[in-house]
Protein backbone atom coordinates (compact mmCIF):
# COMPACT_ATOMS: atom_id res chain seq x y z
CA UNK A 1 0.00 0.00 0.00
CA UNK A 2 1.23 3.50 -0.84
CA UNK A 3 2.90 5.18 2.16
CA UNK A 4 1.09 8.44 1.43
CA UNK A 5 -2.26 6.67 1.67
CA UNK A 6 -1.30 5.13 5.03
CA UNK A 7 -0.12 8.45 6.43
CA UNK A 8 -3.28 10.19 5.22
CA UNK A 9 -5.43 7.54 6.92
CA UNK A 10 -3.57 8.00 10.21
CA UNK A 11 -4.04 11.78 10.03
CA UNK A 12 -7.79 11.40 9.38
CA UNK A 13 -8.13 9.05 12.35
CA UNK A 14 -6.27 11.43 14.66
CA UNK A 15 -8.38 14.40 13.57
CA UNK A 16 -11.57 12.39 14.08
CA UNK A 17 -10.55 11.40 17.60
CA UNK A 18 -9.65 15.01 18.35
CA UNK A 19 -13.07 16.26 17.25
CA UNK A 20 -14.88 13.75 19.47
CA UNK A 21 -12.57 14.38 22.39
CA UNK A 22 -13.09 18.13 22.26
CA UNK A 23 -16.61 17.75 23.62
CA UNK A 24 -15.26 16.69 27.04
CA UNK A 25 -17.93 14.16 27.91
CA UNK A 26 -17.82 12.42 31.27
CA UNK A 27 -17.31 8.64 31.33
CA UNK A 28 -20.85 7.88 32.54
CA UNK A 29 -22.57 9.63 29.62
CA UNK A 30 -23.09 6.46 27.62
CA UNK A 31 -26.19 7.72 25.80
CA UNK A 32 -24.64 10.98 24.67
CA UNK A 33 -21.34 9.34 23.73
CA UNK A 34 -23.24 7.44 21.05
CA UNK A 35 -22.30 9.68 18.14
CA UNK A 36 -24.56 7.63 15.89
CA UNK A 37 -27.71 8.40 17.86
CA UNK A 38 -30.13 9.97 15.44
CA UNK A 39 -33.88 10.26 15.08
CA UNK A 40 -34.91 10.74 11.50
CA UNK A 41 -32.18 13.00 10.17
CA UNK A 42 -31.73 14.81 13.50
CA UNK A 43 -28.55 14.12 15.46
CA UNK A 44 -29.63 13.74 19.08
CA UNK A 45 -26.23 12.45 20.21
CA UNK A 46 -25.48 15.47 22.39
CA UNK A 47 -29.00 16.29 23.51
CA UNK A 48 -30.72 15.20 26.68
CA UNK A 49 -31.09 11.65 27.91
CA UNK A 50 -34.16 10.03 26.40
CA UNK A 51 -37.30 10.66 28.45
CA UNK A 52 -39.40 7.52 28.21
CA UNK A 53 -38.84 4.18 26.53
CA UNK A 54 -35.89 4.38 24.09
CA UNK A 55 -37.64 1.81 21.88
CA UNK A 56 -40.89 3.79 21.64
CA UNK A 57 -42.06 4.05 18.01
CA UNK A 58 -42.27 7.87 18.08
CA UNK A 59 -39.70 10.43 19.22
CA UNK A 60 -40.55 14.03 20.03
CA UNK A 61 -37.53 16.29 19.56
CA UNK A 62 -37.90 19.62 21.34
CA UNK A 63 -35.57 22.52 20.56
CA UNK A 64 -35.82 24.85 23.54
CA UNK A 65 -34.30 27.55 25.69
CA UNK A 66 -34.67 27.65 29.48
CA UNK A 67 -35.46 31.39 29.30
CA UNK A 68 -38.18 30.91 26.67
CA UNK A 69 -41.59 31.83 28.05
CA UNK A 70 -43.46 29.92 25.33
CA UNK A 71 -41.41 26.85 26.34
CA UNK A 72 -42.44 27.49 29.96
CA UNK A 73 -46.11 27.60 28.98
CA UNK A 74 -45.86 24.40 26.92
CA UNK A 75 -43.98 22.66 29.74
CA UNK A 76 -46.70 23.47 32.26
CA UNK A 77 -49.81 23.28 30.09
CA UNK A 78 -49.36 20.62 27.41
CA UNK A 79 -46.33 18.47 28.23
CA UNK A 80 -47.97 16.79 31.28
CA UNK A 81 -50.84 15.48 29.15
CA UNK A 82 -48.49 14.32 26.41
CA UNK A 83 -46.37 12.60 29.04
CA UNK A 84 -49.35 10.85 30.60
CA UNK A 85 -50.88 9.60 27.35
CA UNK A 86 -47.87 8.94 25.15
CA UNK A 87 -44.55 8.91 27.01
CA UNK A 88 -45.63 7.03 30.14
CA UNK A 89 -47.50 4.50 28.00
CA UNK A 90 -44.49 3.72 25.79
CA UNK A 91 -45.96 5.19 22.61
CA UNK A 92 -43.44 8.03 22.41
CA UNK A 93 -40.28 9.37 23.99
CA UNK A 94 -38.86 12.88 24.16
CA UNK A 95 -35.41 14.40 23.66
CA UNK A 96 -34.58 18.01 24.50
CA UNK A 97 -31.98 19.77 22.35
CA UNK A 98 -30.71 23.18 23.40
CA UNK A 99 -31.45 26.19 21.25
CA UNK A 100 -29.89 28.41 23.89
CA UNK A 101 -29.89 31.81 22.23
CA UNK A 102 -32.34 34.14 23.95
CA UNK A 103 -29.93 35.72 26.43
CA UNK A 104 -26.49 35.58 27.99
CA UNK A 105 -27.69 33.18 30.72
CA UNK A 106 -29.27 30.72 28.29
CA UNK A 107 -26.08 28.80 27.38
CA UNK A 108 -24.89 28.44 30.98
CA UNK A 109 -28.34 27.20 32.07
CA UNK A 110 -28.11 24.53 29.38
CA UNK A 111 -24.60 23.61 30.51
CA UNK A 112 -25.84 23.29 34.10
CA UNK A 113 -28.40 20.69 33.03
CA UNK A 114 -25.57 18.47 31.78
CA UNK A 115 -23.58 19.03 34.95
CA UNK A 116 -26.65 17.66 36.75
CA UNK A 117 -26.71 14.76 34.30
CA UNK A 118 -23.21 13.84 35.51
CA UNK A 119 -24.93 12.96 38.79
CA UNK A 120 -27.92 11.23 37.18
CA UNK A 121 -30.27 14.19 37.68
CA UNK A 122 -30.73 15.71 34.25
CA UNK A 123 -34.53 15.64 34.09
CA UNK A 124 -34.95 16.74 37.69
CA UNK A 125 -32.75 19.76 37.00
CA UNK A 126 -34.45 20.42 33.66
CA UNK A 127 -37.84 20.46 35.37
CA UNK A 128 -36.59 22.69 38.17
CA UNK A 129 -35.35 25.25 35.65
CA UNK A 130 -38.76 25.47 34.02
CA UNK A 131 -40.48 25.57 37.39
CA UNK A 132 -38.17 28.42 38.46
CA UNK A 133 -38.23 30.50 35.28
CA UNK A 134 -38.98 34.19 35.71
CA UNK A 135 -40.65 36.30 33.06
CA UNK A 136 -37.74 38.62 32.33
CA UNK A 137 -34.78 37.31 30.34
CA UNK A 138 -31.36 37.77 31.94
CA UNK A 139 -32.68 39.29 35.16
CA UNK A 140 -30.37 36.98 37.12
CA UNK A 141 -32.71 34.05 37.79
CA UNK A 142 -30.50 31.74 35.65
CA UNK A 143 -27.07 33.15 36.43
CA UNK A 144 -24.25 31.00 37.75
CA UNK A 145 -25.05 31.52 41.43
CA UNK A 146 -28.73 30.69 41.03
CA UNK A 147 -27.89 27.63 38.95
CA UNK A 148 -25.67 26.41 41.78
CA UNK A 149 -28.47 27.10 44.27
CA UNK A 150 -30.82 24.94 42.19
CA UNK A 151 -28.27 22.12 42.30
CA UNK A 152 -28.00 22.48 46.07
CA UNK A 153 -31.79 22.30 46.40
CA UNK A 154 -31.75 19.01 44.48
CA UNK A 155 -29.13 17.57 46.81
CA UNK A 156 -26.38 17.33 44.22
CA UNK A 157 -22.76 16.98 45.27
CA UNK A 158 -21.78 20.64 45.07
CA UNK A 159 -18.02 20.35 44.60
CA UNK A 160 -18.55 18.27 41.47
CA UNK A 161 -21.35 20.47 40.17
CA UNK A 162 -19.51 23.74 40.75
CA UNK A 163 -16.32 22.41 39.17
CA UNK A 164 -18.31 21.29 36.13
CA UNK A 165 -20.14 24.58 35.71
CA UNK A 166 -17.17 26.87 36.38
CA UNK A 167 -14.98 25.00 33.90
CA UNK A 168 -17.43 25.40 30.96
CA UNK A 169 -17.16 21.64 30.58
CA UNK A 170 -20.26 21.41 28.39
CA UNK A 171 -20.02 24.65 26.43
CA UNK A 172 -19.11 22.87 23.18
CA UNK A 173 -21.90 20.36 23.69
CA UNK A 174 -24.42 23.20 23.94
CA UNK A 175 -22.88 24.91 20.91
CA UNK A 176 -23.27 21.67 18.95
CA UNK A 177 -26.94 21.45 19.91
CA UNK A 178 -27.59 25.04 18.87
CA UNK A 179 -25.92 24.30 15.54
CA UNK A 180 -28.04 21.18 15.08
CA UNK A 181 -31.20 23.14 15.84
CA UNK A 182 -30.36 25.82 13.30
CA UNK A 183 -29.38 23.17 10.76
CA UNK A 184 -32.97 21.93 10.91
CA UNK A 185 -34.48 25.37 10.49
CA UNK A 186 -35.31 26.03 14.14
CA UNK A 187 -35.27 29.81 14.46
CA UNK A 188 -37.58 30.17 17.46
CA UNK A 189 -38.32 28.26 20.64
CA UNK A 190 -39.90 25.92 21.09
CA UNK A 191 -39.62 24.11 17.78
CA UNK A 192 -40.63 20.46 17.56
CA UNK A 193 -39.83 17.62 15.20
CA UNK A 194 -41.92 14.48 15.65
CA UNK A 195 -40.25 11.40 14.17
CA UNK A 196 -42.40 8.36 13.44
CA UNK A 197 -41.60 4.63 13.24
CA UNK A 198 -40.72 4.84 9.55
CA UNK A 199 -38.63 8.00 10.10
CA UNK A 200 -41.42 10.18 8.74
CA UNK A 201 -41.19 13.65 10.24
CA UNK A 202 -43.50 16.51 11.13
CA UNK A 203 -41.94 19.82 12.16
CA UNK A 204 -43.66 22.86 13.59
CA UNK A 205 -42.89 25.93 15.64
CA UNK A 206 -44.42 27.18 18.87
CA UNK A 207 -45.92 25.62 21.99
CA UNK A 208 -48.71 23.85 20.16
CA UNK A 209 -51.50 22.28 22.23
CA UNK A 210 -51.89 18.62 23.10
CA UNK A 211 -54.43 18.14 20.30
CA UNK A 212 -51.80 19.01 17.67
CA UNK A 213 -49.38 16.40 19.02
CA UNK A 214 -52.17 13.82 19.38
CA UNK A 215 -53.32 14.20 15.79
CA UNK A 216 -49.80 13.90 14.37
CA UNK A 217 -48.74 10.96 16.55
CA UNK A 218 -51.96 9.01 16.13
CA UNK A 219 -51.51 9.24 12.36
CA UNK A 220 -47.99 7.83 12.70
CA UNK A 221 -48.77 4.81 14.85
Amino acid sequence: MNKKVIIFGIIVAIVGIGILGSYSFSPNETVNLDMGRTHGDVSTAMGSPILGDPSAPITIVEFGDYQCHACYNWFHTHKPVIYENYIATGKANLIFIDLAFLGRDSPIAAQASYCAEDQGMYWEYHDLLYNSQESQIDNGWANSERLKAFAFNLGLEMTLFESCLDSDKYSKRVQYNVSEAKKHGARATPTFIIVGPDNQQEQFQGGQPYTTFKQIMDNMI
